[in-house]
């Protein structure tokens, strides 16, 4: 179990993924384009979302001190904002 935190347009959400293996940077971005289309997230919502809007973005990946795997997309420039 992973918990993945999704910076866009200024706001950012976690989103859970129930997820065994490492996933690459391609697959962060694919399944956050999937996720923030779909509505998925509360505040987070863009139907018309570009295949390729997080192309751009850095992905982090740290463990919390209990172990809770955390992976953050977010824009390279501060405050989530591009």
């Amino acid at each position: 179990m992973a918990v993945l935190n999704i910076t866009y347009n200024g706001l950012s959400a976690d989103y859970p993924l129930d997820v065994d293996r490492a996933l690459s940077d391609r697959d962060v971005r694919r399944i956050a384009v999937e996720v923030v289309r779909s509505g998925g997230l509360r505040g987070l919502a863009a139907a018309n979302l570009g295949d390729r809007a997080f192309d751009d973005y850095v992905v982090d990946r740290f463990h919390t001190p209990q172990g809770e795997r955390r992976i953050y997309l977010r824009p390279k420039v501060p405050f989530g904002c591009s």
